[in-house]
């Protein structure tokens, strides 16, 4: 299932997909693949991510 949650909080900081793995130390092609629900990421990311978007867990990551 795509993640167009953490994608729309992504965009609207104005942070390329690089900019957000660089703050949360993973490759550009795992946000990717999280955001096109290819990769399901570990608690630690998930609330890594969260911290660099300023939003919760439960914004981003459960329905």
């Amino acid at each position: 299932m795509k993640n167009l949650k953490l994608k729309s909080a992504r965009a609207a900081l104005d942070m390329s997909q690089q900019q957000l793995a660089d703050i949360v130390g993973v490759s550009r092609q795992t946000i990717n693949a999280i955001e096109k629900g290819d990769y399901n990421p570990t608690i630690n990311l998930c609330i890594s991510i969260c911290k660099a978007v300023n939003k919760t867990l439960n914004e981003l990551f459960w329905e």
